[in-house]
This record gives structure tokens, C-alpha cells and sequence, in this order.
């Protein structure tokens, strides 16, 4: 199963979260970011609709297949403050 990490860092000025090399909006304080991280960790494990998705790969090529809707992650928040 994936696994996706939160991680609570300063940045733009104020606190953020960060997934992978993708930051999330400032705010002002780390409890925000924190919490912010939280609800959005409990939304990336909300189960959805089973549906076909196309996409292209980094060579150009489409693919289409289907997207479980149960296939969610698991999410991980590191806050080393």
C-alpha cells in the first residue's frame, strides 16, 4: 500500500506542510499547519468512487485504466518540532 508523509516545516514566512517536493499554503502559526496537515491526511484516506481515469505517461503514451475507489493510502504526519 502507498504511504504518504505530511511533514510540518517553516516556510514562505510562517508554517507549512509539505508532501513530497510540494508545499501547502503558508500559515501563520505550526499548530495551524499542523492541523491543516491533519484534515488533509483525513481526506487522502476518504475512500471514493470506483472510476476509469486516463493519463499520460512522461514518454507521451495514454493509458487508461480503472481507479479503485477503497485503494486509498496510507498517510503519515511528521511534525519534528
Amino acid at each position: 500500500m502507498t504511504e504518504v508523509t505530511y511533514t510540518i516545516v517553516e516556510h514562505d514566512g510562517g508554517w507549512a506542510y509539505k508532501v513530497g517536493a510540494v508545499f501547502s499554503e503558508p500559515y501563520p502559526t505550526r499548530e495551524r499547519a499542523l492541523a491543516a496537515a491533519r484534515r488533509a491526511a483525513a481526506e487522502q484516506r476518504t475512500p471514493g468512487r470506483t472510476e476509469v481515469i486516463s493519463y499520460e505517461d512522461e514518454n507521451g503514451k495514454w493509458h487508461e485504466e480503472t481507479a479503485a475507489g477503497n485503494d486509498r493510502p496510507n498517510t503519515v504526519i511528521v511534525d519534528k518540532s
